[in-house]
């Protein structure tokens, strides 16, 4: 029972860390269904959105993937089950990860968890007890009755695009009956001012969207705070001490948010330069996870109440990531002295051994500190194991170049990856990933400054 005005706050800002993901969501669903994102129109619900181009300085999306086609989807299910119908890919990448409402990853179709050969997917909403029909590969239950679809199809370049977009054409959704589906989210009331929409957000998209049975005692705490009234808003108006209350709350709760977000100060005996890795952020999903998912100890996060805390920093800096054992995404701020990387220098990224995958790597370029790609006169934005005429050495170790400016010899211009003028963050891309680089034994060599000028 809270009893004291501190209670009240703390339980406000405890609020705001579990809501998060759901609040978040749902407003990027919202703004997907009307405005779409970059290179990906706006779609109505149970209908494909497909950017037709690899990413490009353009794009102006923190960290965007340069390896990869999106293909996105709203699903609703409120009016009855979806087919999802999937193209033999003939062996080729793709990965289709459906994520419920709360955030949470509960099932891959794909080369990794299904195989690429062509099939039809039933998508069931939450309690449904029909009968499957005949010559579907599977039932995708889904934990929500909103779901964001986000597809990935490899593509090796723009003269690939071409063949990518004839899969993006054979990826559909079809109804299985005429019951009516929604055609937009559920609506706050207007007149809750704007310092507490959070929590009037949170509070109707919760009665329309419940959690997990493991997680419903946790929300039920909230009861103090308005978040469980149905009907009109408590909100308008709201007492003076429960909006003080939820204020400093919400305050508490982002601060806590952003604190989790910041790397962890630099222990010792760290490598100066290594790179940061977390195979586990999307870990959180602790009661649905099904097709193609790993239900097993080491992919959930033991402290369900700790796993609200992740959920929200994994919301807060990649929306819509995968599971570490569908993708690993390392980089590194920093050379092998400790030093920010900057295009005034010249650096190399050695690898001595392929980087241990069973899809395929990359290692592309981002400007500090907006993360995003920078233009440069080669357009290369990223490099791996499909960019044409790498040179391996003898030994079968691969040397990347890093710079600014083009390198002079033909070998090192063949493995050069572009970098920005001022200070630059790599990232390393690591699709289906085998157990060394999950558990931490393959370790990627710090990034070596060669010369101390450009120049």
């Amino acid at each position: 029972m809270v009893e004291t005005p501190e209670e009240l706050v703390e339980l406000a800002a405890e609020a705001y860390v579990y809501g998060y993901p759901l609040v978040f969501d749902l407003s990027m669903v919202d703004a997907f269904l009307h405005k779409g994102f970059g290179a990906l129109p706006a779609a109505p619900f149970n209908t494909f959105a497909h950017s037709g181009e690899l990413a490009s300085p353009g794009a102006h999306f923190v960290s965007v993937n340069n390896d990869t086609v999106s293909s996105v989807a709203q699903l609703d299910l409120s009016g009855g089950p979806l087919t999802l119908h999937v193209p033999d890919t003939g062996g080729a990448y793709y990965v289709l990860q459906f994520v419920d409402v709360w955030s949470n990853n509960f099932a891959y179709v794909g080369r990794r968890a299904t195989g690429t050969a062509k099939g039809d997917w039933l998508i069931v909403p939450p309690g449904w007890a029909g009968a499957v029909p005949d010559g579907v590969s599977g039932v995708i239950d889904a934990p929500t009755s909103l779901v964001t679809v986000v597809g990935r199809t490899a593509c090796d370049g723009p003269e690939d695009l071409p063949r990518v977009q004839a899969l993006q054409r054979q990826f559909t959704l079809s109804h299985r009956d005429s019951a009516p589906h929604r055609t937009g989210l559920p609506t706050p009331d207007a007149g809750v001012p704007e310092e507490l929409r959070f929590f009037e957000e949170l509070r109707v998209w919760m009665a329309d969207f419940p959690p997990s049975a493991g997680d419903q005692a946790y929300q039920d705490r909230f009861q103090p705070l308005g978040l469980l009234e149905e009907g009109p808003s408590p909100y308008v108006p709201a007492g003076p001490a429960l909006v003080q209350a939820l204020k400093e709350g919400l305050a508490r709760g982002k601060a806590r948010v952003e604190a989790a977000t910041r790397p962890a100060p630099e222990a010792d005996g760290v490598v100066p330069g290594a790179w940061e890795a977390n195979p586990h952020l999307f870990d959180y999903n602790l009661d649905h996870l099904g097709v193609g998912t790993i239900d097993s100890p080491e992919w959930k996060i033991a402290d369900r109440e700790a796993s609200y805390l992740v959920r929200a920093v994994a919301a807060r800096t990649g929306l819509w990531g995968n599971h570490g054992y569908e993708a690993v995404y390392a980089h590194t701020f920093h050379d092998s002295g400790g030093r920010p990387l900057n295009g005034a220098h010249t650096y190399v990224l050695r690898f001595e051994e392929r980087p241990p995958v069973q899809a395929f790597w990359s290692v592309t370029m981002y400007d500090v500190p907006g993360c995003h790609l920078v233009e440069n006169p080669a357009g290369r934005y990223s490099i791996g194991d499909r960019t044409p005429g790498l040179v391996y050495a003898a030994d079968g170790s691969l040397t990347l170049y890093l710079s600014k400016d083009r390198p002079a010899d033909p070998d090192a211009a063949a493995n050069w990856l572009p970098a920005p003028d001022g200070d630059f963050r790599p990232m390393l891309r690591l699709y289906n990933p085998e157990q060394a680089v999950l558990d931490g034994s393959h370790v990627i060599l710090p990034i070596e400054r060669v010369e101390a000028d450009r120049g």
